[in-house]
């Protein structure tokens, strides 16, 4: 015991600044449960060689360990939230938006292809369980490739096109992730805010997997969880994302704890991988608090001082009400960020809707141009973000070196003239007699957009998108519903169209892969049945039959397939061209600022900062584990 320790001090000395020679400090938080002998000092529970995080480097403060920090979400299931916050991931974004090791102590990679992995020496789970490949290991032989966790075989990230990458596992500290061609596509998924998570914690979950179990323990265990086979009760304990299974361990910074239906709480993960440069344990504060709270009341209970950092249920038409109690003395101060995604509200009529005659006009470009240029975008922006948007359809957003100021506006100026024009050029000239528009089998045009129901601003924008799309003759349906449902609705094929954010990354580089603008995905609510086919390899959904979507999807196998910058810039701005001519999203604007509300005591919270979800995680680019609260006003000035 002695030796290892003495080990653990010299190796994280070699490793800290000079100035910082110091011993790992031990948190209050488990002061105790270290006294008596129940858990290992903080610089046996660190890897050899922690992340050690340079905060002056990046403008920011040392902090203090402790407090709890409140939160809100408006769903029991966005427990998840806390790995979207957390932010560990094998390899991470910085703040410059530059992938970086976090997880891992470093990668190396080969023509593209060939990603060797290292893991940190003496890296534990939560549970103090060591982190080694083992855990790859089972992920890969076990989960994966087994037919009845993984029916459609191994997930997105080890296959590049048709073809499946390989794992293979020299020692316990190093993994090597092969593919039969370049995947430039690997390291930014494993960075995504909801990542593939390519390894598991095997020694917990081998106790679920009939691999490593007799029949009469399995069967056991089916009976207690009340599930029809292994490989259901596999997948219930099996939530690395989900984040509701307090036995599961994890690499997070903070751990589930204990739970209701109206508060979840999370503490400080003892063998978390990050320490600063003074030799302080991430992350800063002890104790998370994740009120479950209706989306009405966020604005409310945080204007009461009753969250000390709140981004998620908060909307732009929050702003005024969140200052004007900062004002009234209120404890805390309303950031601004920018947001990170393509479009604030987008509309995206279904191709693949199931009924006939709506689909063949929905797939008819004509039609959803013409609906584009009936929106009044301008009287959307000053009367909901006071002119603060940007007023364009959906495309990359200026911070991007593929902004074309002409994909903002291209079909995307109100002109009724010209739309009313394009509809009865597509025969679309019979109308009720109250001037709604009939369609080819005589029925009227009510044209019908669901919504999640949880954002005002989208039914606020939607009702003076229904005012102008009269006009036209075509009389607008506004349907709230679940998330869950609709996107469930969505993906089956009955919903006409919905409304949801624009694409999550506004901002890409050529660097970014661009599958997000092809049919790759179900979530792109345009094309759910096309996107399925390629996820399941055509085992459900429908192939591409329309020439557009199939060039975006050409066109984003060719951007895999090189490595020149030209070349994979070039690819995107004719998939971002196609985009703004076809109009498969109808983007009403972007950059509507994103209000923060951050307590008067947590210090490092950028003042500027960027609220997106891919890349980003939201708040985890930013690293929530670097906050902390003080007291001290001279900090306050200077975390700003």
């Amino acid at each position: 015991m002695f030796n290892r320790f003495a080990a653990l001090i010299l190796a994280a000395c070699v490793a800290l600044p000079a100035t910082a020679q110091t011993l790992i400090k031990e948190s209050a938080f488990w002061e105790s449960e270290v006294a008596k002998g129940q858990m290992d000092p903080a610089a046996q529970r660190i890897p050899e060689t922690p992340l050690i995080v340079d905060l002056e480097a990046k403008g920011r403060t040392f902090g203090t360990q402790g407090g709890t920090l409140r939160t809100m979400v408006t769903r029991s299931k966005d427990v998840r939230q806390m790995v979207v916050y957390g932010y560990a991931r094998l390899v991470g974004y910085d703040e410059k938006y530059r992938l970086k090791p976090d997880i891992l102590r470093d990668y190396e990679v080969e023509d593209r292809r060939i990603f060797t992995l290292h893991l940190r020496p003496g890296h534990r789970w939560s549970d103090g369980a060591l982190f080694t490949s083992a855990d790859f290991e089972y992920w890969w032989e076990h989960v994966a490739q087994n037919p009845e966790l993984s029916p459609n075989g191994p997930p997105e990230v080890m296959r590049v096109g048709e073809e499946f990458g390989t794992m293979s596992f020299p020692d316990p500290y190093t993994v090597v992730v092969s593919f039969p061609r370049p995947n430039p596509n690997f390291l930014q998924m494993l960075a995504q805010a909801a990542p593939p998570f390519i390894f598991r914690p095997s020694h917990y979950l081998k106790q679920f997997h009939v691999n490593f179990n007799t029949v009469e323990e399995m069967e056991a265990m089916i009976d207690a969880k009340r599930v029809r086979s292994w490989a259901p009760l596999h997948n219930k304990m099996d939530n690395m994302y989900q984040f509701d299974n307090a036995a599961l361990p994890t690499l997070q910074p903070w751990v589930v704890a204990s739970g209701t239906s109206s508060r979840q709480l999370f503490i400080r993960n003892p063998y978390f991988h990050r320490v600063d440069a003074r030799g302080t344990q991430l992350p800063y504060i002890d104790v998370v608090e994740m009120g479950i709270v209706g989306s009405g009341l966020v604005a409310a209970k945080s204007n009461a001082g009753e969250s000390d950092l709140q981004a998620r249920g908060l909307d732009f038409r929050d702003v005024s009400i969140l200052k004007k109690g900062e004002q009234d003395g209120a404890p805390y101060r309303t950031f601004l960020w920018s947001n990170g995604a393509a479009s604030q509200i987008a509309i995206y009529p279904n191709l693949n809707f199931t009924d006939p005659v709506w689909s063949e006009v929905i797939r008819d470009a004509r039609f959803r141009r013409a609906l584009s240029l009936g929106i009044d975008r301008r009287m959307i922006n000053r009367a909901l973000y006071f002119g603060l948007g940007k007023e364009g359809g959906m495309t990359a957003l200026a911070a991007s070196p593929f902004f074309e100021p002409d994909n903002l506006t291209k079909w995307a100026i109100y002109n009724p003239e010209l739309a009313n024009n394009m509809l009865d050029e597509m025969g679309l000239t019979e109308r009720t007699a109250s001037g709604i528009r009939l369609l080819p089998d005589g029925r009227p045009m009510e044209f019908v957009i669901e919504t999640a129901g949880e954002r005002q601003e989208v039914e606020n924008a939607l009702a003076i998108i229904t005012d102008t799309w009269r006009d036209l003759g075509i009389k607008l349906i506004m349907r709230p519903l679940d998330r869950d449902i609709l996107r469930n609705r969505v993906f089956s094929g009955v919903t006409m169209a919905a409304v949801w954010f624009g694409w999550d990354n506004g901002i890409p580089q050529p660097f970014t892969p661009p599958s997000y603008l092809a049919p790759t995905d179900q979530v792109f609510f345009a094309w759910p049945k096309w996107g399925q086919h390629y996820q399941t390899h055509g085992a459900a959904g429908e192939p591409i039959d329309l020439p557009a979507a199939q060039r975006l999807m050409d066109l984003s196998k060719a951007w895999q397939g090189t490595s020149i910058e030209e070349e994979r810039t070039k690819i995107w701005r004719e998939m971002l061209d196609i985009h703004a001519d076809q109009q498969f999203g109808i983007g009403i604007l972007s950059e509507a600022p994103q209000p923060v509300v951050v307590s008067d005591r947590l210090r490092n919270v950028p003042e500027k900062g960027k609220w997106a979800w891919d890349p980003g995680a939201h708040f985890g680019v930013h690293r929530v584990d670097e906050f902390y609260f003080s007291d001290d006003e001279q900090i306050a000035q200077v975390s700003k």
